[in-house]
């Protein structure tokens, strides 16, 4: 309705419907500065409601600028951020009812016990849920007594979730949500995520584990040198180039990949990802097969695990990024 001020209430604040059905991140132009470091240079961006988003990109991409500036925690030097369809460095009052944040490390008191810290955030919240059920929810219900600083590295990051959830937010910033979490705790924290989507809560993630991102989000923007080099959905971006397919197989680690690669025709690649974990990438056929395990028991190595398919989104960030290591 153009010119309707009608609202809908939340909470103390009533919040205007022509902002209700608005992106819940919309980024444009977007550019920040620090001295002569252009950290963000002309990034776009939009998050529709509803979904997970991932955020990724190599350390020093303005991966992080961009968050804090949704935040509110900075201010842009140009272009536009509206987060639910509001300015963040304008509209802060309005929009933190509305948004949940959780930075990576926790932020807690290191005294504060669990429950005291939820309790404490619930206490700004209007409508907050319960924060005993939640940190039972969470797997914190015997550490509720804990110290913050007594708490695991995984179990910090549980209750900093937490905390970013209590009040019920439309829209949930996360940055590395389960660093430091055991595989257990990682996967409560993604159907957790999961389940939030199914309610209609927004989320917009930043990761270093591409395997969480490729199991959670909607979408993916990759961002590097402050700008967006490629977006779209996991299985759209891992499809891109399917025509070459990977031979992954497991051996022990230190191979020569040169050998193995000159074993094979022309045109493919042959690099081990991480010890004793290998790829062949090019075209896969039972002849390539073929020479890949006889290559290796020539070498006294016995292949395991082989197992043909398309790039994982590791992959294309890798390709899309470059492979050294960043600062």
């Amino acid at each position: 309705m153009a010119g309707a001020r009608a609202t809908r209430a939340r909470g103390p604040q009533a919040v205007p419907l022509t902002f209700v059905n608005a992106a819940a991140v919309e980024i444009t132009g977007l550019v920040k500065r620090f001295g002569s470091v252009t950290a963000v240079d002309g990034l776009d961006l939009k998050m529709p409601r509803g979904e997970i988003l991932a955020l990724l990109g190599p350390n020093g991409a303005g991966k992080t600028t961009t968050v804090e500036i949704c935040e509110g925690f900075r201010t842009p030097d140009a272009g536009t951020v509206r987060v639910l369809g509001l300015d963040p460095a304008r509209g802060g009052a309005a929009l933190r009812p509305r948004v949940g944040v959780m930075p990576q490390g926790g932020g807690a008191y290191p005294g504060v016990h669990a429950e005291e810290m939820l309790r404490l955030v619930a206490a700004c919240a209007a409508d907050p849920l319960d924060p005993a059920w939640l940190l039972d929810v969470l797997g914190l219900g015997g550490a509720r007594r804990t110290p913050f600083k007594r708490l695991s590295g995984g179990q910090q990051q549980r209750l900093s979730l937490a905390c970013a959830l209590v009040g019920k937010p439309e829209l949930v910033f996360l940055d590395e949500p389960t660093a430091g979490m055991d595989p257990q705790a990682r996967r409560l924290v993604w159907e957790l995520l999961g389940a939030l989507r199914t309610d209609g809560v927004s989320v917009l993630l930043t990761t270093h584990l591409m395997e969480e991102a490729e199991a959670l989000a909607d979408d993916v923007v990759i961002v590097d040198d402050g700008t967006v080099i490629a977006q779209g959905s996991p299985s759209a971006l891992t499809a891109e180039h399917a025509e070459d397919a990977q031979l992954r197989f497991r051996a022990r680690p230190g191979l020569d990949t040169r050998l193995l690669a000159a074993a094979l025709p022309e045109g493919y690649v042959v690099r081990e990802s991480s010890p004793g974990s290998y790829r062949v990438i090019g075209h896969v056929d039972p002849q390539v097969v073929s020479t890949v395990t006889s290559w290796c028991a020539q070498q006294g190595v016995l292949a395991e695990e082989l197992h043909v398919g398309r790039r994982d989104l590791e992959e294309v960030f890798l390709e899309l990024t470059g492979r050294e290591l960043r600062t």
